[in-house]
């Protein structure tokens, strides 16, 4: 479940062109920046306490957070940006729905 050093750049690469894209401005990074922060530890307990989770099981406990990620994420942005925003999740499911079928 650990990504390559490439696949690291990647995400990190695309995460800069994403928040670019949305023109956040300096509060709105340093919010996102913590809430990534804590879905990387609530993705880590749960590889803890859940150490044989497959992709599937580790994209449906994140996916049982939708909820919440939403609300913070309305939140946050702006009507402007949160368009953007939506457009940009409807390519992640897309993209999470080929690799669960790879």
């Amino acid at each position: 479940m650990n990504l390559t050093p490439e696949q690291h750049d990647q995400v990190a690469a695309e995460l800069k062109r994403f928040a670019s894209h949305l023109n956040l401005s300096d509060d709105q990074k340093e919010v996102l920046r913590g809430y990534l922060t804590e879905a990387q530890s609530k993705v880590a307990d749960y590889l803890q306490s859940n150490p044989n989770a497959n992709k599937l099981e580790l994209i449906k406990q994140v996916a049982s957070h939708r909820q919440e990620i939403r609300q913070r994420v309305e939140n946050l942005l702006n009507p402007e940006q949160l368009k953007k925003w939506d457009a940009e999740a409807v390519k992640a499911k897309e993209f999470l729905g080929r690799q669960i079928a790879a």
